[in-house]
């Protein structure tokens, strides 16, 4: 456990990658959001996208995680089961950070009326049906999502190369778009439509963490035989 603890110290170490940048990111979104809304009659009720940007963003960190640290730690005699866990624990930490600010940015703006503007960058009615708790469990659930995938991405690029990487990722693809073409053909689209919205903030966070565990175990996999 000490030596898992010594990885996220490590990962840590570049803190812009996990924490500023994030930040920046976050903020400058917001702050753009705002001058935007100002521009928009007060009336109005305006919703913003740019909540997604450090989202996004989490992708990227994940990749990072990977291809900056990975080969270091080997050097340092650190297992890759040592190194996958620490990545993850310094990953939930982040996005629990990251949550707990949209949880206070939506509290704030139920408290002020969208900051006076009617203007929601945080808060969503349908994640916020359930309460600020499950709201916040689903941001960290996006928020692990986003870094599992690019971490996930990036153990195959340093397994089979970048070939192998493009091949599996438009495969994936296809299956996406045949499975929308499936759900149109046999038109469910109103029965896939109503079940997701059946499940609520709470039943896609779960389904969330599922997808997450799926991958973390298939980059696990994948890292074991990956080189530094």
């Amino acid at each position: 456990m000490n030596r898992t603890v010594g990885v996220v110290r490590m990962q840590l170490v570049n803190r812009q990658t996990y924490i500023w940048i994030p930040l920046i990111v976050l903020a400058g979104a917001f702050v753009l959001t705002l001058l935007i809304w100002s521009l928009v009659p007060h009336e109005a009720v305006k919703y913003g996208g740019g909540a997604q940007a450090p989202l996004w963003y989490f992708g990227v960190v994940g990749v990072q995680a990977l291809t900056l640290t990975f080969p270091f730690s080997q050097a340092m005699s650190v297992t890759r089961r040592e190194f996958f866990l620490g990545t993850l624990l310094t990953a939930a930490l982040t996005a629990a950070i990251l949550a707990a600010i949209f949880v206070c940015g939506g509290l704030i703006e139920q408290l002020t009326n969208g900051w006076g503007m009617n203007g929601y960058f945080f808060y969503l009615d349908w994640i916020w049906q359930s309460g600020p708790l499950v709201a916040g469990l689903f941001f960290f659930v996006i928020a692990m999502l986003f870094f599992v995938v690019g971490f996930w991405s990036a153990t195959v690029y340093k397994r089979f190369g970048g070939v192998w990487l493009t091949s599996i990722l438009v495969g994936i693809g296809l299956v996406l778009v045949g499975l929308l073409w499936l759900i149109g053909r046999l038109q469910a689209w109103p029965s896939v439509i109503g079940w997701i919205g059946a499940q609520g903030a709470l039943g896609l966070g779960v389904w969330g963490l599922a997808l997450v565990a799926v991958l973390a175990a298939s980059a696990f996999v994948t890292l074991r035989r990956a080189v530094p």
